[in-house]
């Protein structure tokens, strides 16, 4: 597990951890901003009443209604990047990564209404009269390449097909094993169920939705995302005003290191600008999608005879998803002060190094060794050899890092019972064969469990993580929902329905696998899966801004003739 967990790591660093993505992504989402003149700002109001039905027609085709089309798509986004993504993204680079992701989601407003309107305007209905849509078809019909003799050249049918396999991959890297793995943990660690039984029983509820097609994912979806939007909202507002002395310095936090990064405090050790700007934009991508190519695989289903009307549904997303959600979820963080501090925990093997030496990170100097080290500017001698373990305790002075931070009062056990033996460790990583040990001690945390405890820090005391225990329970599974139908569509496209059964059974048994599979490792695998969908999907939208424009242009003609009294803003 440790080798797969470096070897995505190590893939990461070079696509969607390095900074030529970033600026994919956020240049993308800039220049449709200034090229449509800040579209995610004029067109707002009217978005509100494009899902409220007031345009709607009984001609339209497609399977969902814009408001279901919306949920679904909600469904697909609101999950666990709300709340164990903004745990993480803060968690590593501080305060400032929350800042990273608002600029991303303001962005990504403008970029998923270009890329659902064009892929909704490309749309096909497959030989069972389901709609079938997203990017892939759009650089099928538009991406091929003409020669000056005639002859055409399927890139876009090939770049399609890429996208499609990438939409596979990241329905299990996106969609369906870091939700359930985020939900077995968070029910483990509040109510003690093993991890297996929440994953069976959830595995076989996602496998009684998803076998009824889009029609029925939409139905529960238009349900449970207004319901889990206002439970989650209630509870993040109780925390934030029980810790209301904060509330002002919170938010100050998030834009004083912007441009410098946020130095150490408390348990954090800090991070430097590029790792907050970096784990800011990343984070923010995984929790609203906004030019990953996925919602427009849901909003293709909307019934809606113009293309642009359906982009100007999906300005909203980014809005709700990680400008309301997520911010609120950095204010609980950040106002409780949960996330710089140390508390009790059971160690992940993945977020363990153990250092050659000691290290006091109260010492100016040695703590500047450890943040160079942590935000990979430095060097850090690892510990290879023998730790010797007496009732528990580790008797070798070496410093252990665990979640970004130097661990203290460390405890080993086996069974439940003070261990007493020799571990062995290699290059810093305790070894395969001490499987059956577990190390618990007080260290930061992150993902889910941060914000679980930071939910405990209001009026309602331990009872606040029932909320994110049911927040993750409905966000999460929502998800797995809405991404089980990007998949399938993906595979309809590169093979036909027939082979969309076989999916959704693969689907539903990783669903359940993942439940008790080490968490650092799918995050890992699930950043890889996002850039392998965005960078195919960026590229296209960037070929085709001219259509993009033109067919917007030709919207509000048509509007101006059906609606000549409607107030609106001239495009």
């Amino acid at each position: 597990m440790q080798q797969i967990n470096t070897f995505f790591t190590t893939l990461h660093q070079y696509i969607g951890g390095n900074n030529w993505f970033i600026f994919l992504l956020l240049g993308t989402g800039f220049f449709f901003t200034l090229y449509l003149k800040f579209p995610q700002i004029r067109y707002f109001r009217h978005a509100i009443r494009v899902v409220k039905g007031k345009y709607d027609k009984k001609s339209d085709k497609g399977d969902t209604t814009h408001f279901q089309s919306l949920a679904t798509a909600l469904s697909g986004t609101v999950g666990t990047g709300n709340i164990a993504g903004v745990a993480l993204a803060v968690h590593l680079g501080g305060p400032a990564s929350l800042f990273w992701m608002l600029i991303t989601a303001f962005l990504g407003m403008c970029t998923k209404f270009v890329e659902v309107t064009l892929s909704h305007k490309y749309r096909e209905f497959d030989e069972k009269g389901m709609v079938a849509g997203g990017p892939m078809y759009f650089m099928k019909k538009r991406l091929n390449i003409t020669l000056k003799s005639g002859k055409m050249i399927k890139t876009g049918y090939w770049l399609g097909g890429f996208f499609a396999i990438a939409t596979v991959l990241s329905s299990f890297g996106t969609g369906s094993l870091p939700q359930i793995n985020s939900i077995s943990n968070a029910i483990f660690a509040t109510f003690g169920i093993q991890h297996i039984i929440t994953g069976a029983v959830m595995a076989v509820l996602l496998a009684l939705i998803i076998i009824g097609g889009i029609r029925r994912i939409a139905q529960v979806t238009e349900k449970l995302v207004p319901f889990m939007a206002i439970v989650y909202f209630l509870g993040a507002i109780a925390v934030i005003i029980a810790n209301y002395q904060n509330i002002f310095p919170s938010f100050v936090s998030l834009f004083t290191d912007v441009f410098t990064g946020t130095a150490a405090v408390g348990g954090f050790l800090g991070a430097g600008f590029a790792f907050a700007f970096n784990n800011g934009v990343n984070r923010g991508l995984f929790s609203n999608e906004a030019g990953q190519g996925s919602a427009p695989i849901a909003h293709a289903a909307a019934r809606a005879h113009e293309p642009v009307s359906e982009g100007m549904v999906a300005i909203l997303e980014p809005f709700i998803d990680t400008i309301i959600i997520c911010f609120l979820t950095g204010m609980v963080l950040l106002s409780s002060g949960v996330w710089n501090q140390k508390v009790s925990n059971q160690f992940q093997r993945t977020d363990m190094v153990v250092l050659a030496g000691s290290y006091d990170e109260h010492d100016a100097t040695e703590a500047a060794a450890l943040r160079d080290y942590l935000n990979n500017k430095g060097f850090m001698p690892l510990f290879t050899g023998t730790l010797k373990v007496v009732e528990g305790k580790i008797q070798n002075d070496n410093s252990i890092l665990h979640a970004r931070s130097v661990a203290e009062r460390i405890v080993v056990t086996r069974g439940g019972l003070p261990f007493t033996g020799e571990i062995t460790v290699a290059n810093g990583r305790v070894a395969q064969t001490s499987g059956d040990l577990v190390f618990t001690g007080f260290s930061l945390i992150h993902s889910a469990p941060l914000t679980t405890v930071a939910f405990t820090q209001s009026f309602l005391g331990n009872s606040g993580k029932y909320i994110v225990s049911l927040g993750l329970l409905l966000f999460a599974f929502s998800t797995a929902i809405a991404w089980s139908y990007y998949g399938d569509r993906a595979v309809t496209y590169l093979l036909g329905t027939r082979y969309v059964i076989i999916y959704r059974i693969i689907f539903v048994v990783a669903f359940f696998v993942a439940s008790f599979i080490d968490t650092t490792i799918i995050w890992n695998l699930s950043m890889l899966t996002v850039a392998f969908m965005t960078v195919p999907n960026l590229i296209g939208l960037l070929i085709l801004h001219r259509e993009v424009k033109k067919t917007i242009g030709d919207y509000w003609s048509g509007f101006r003739k059906e609606y000549p009294n409607e107030k609106f803003k001239k495009n």
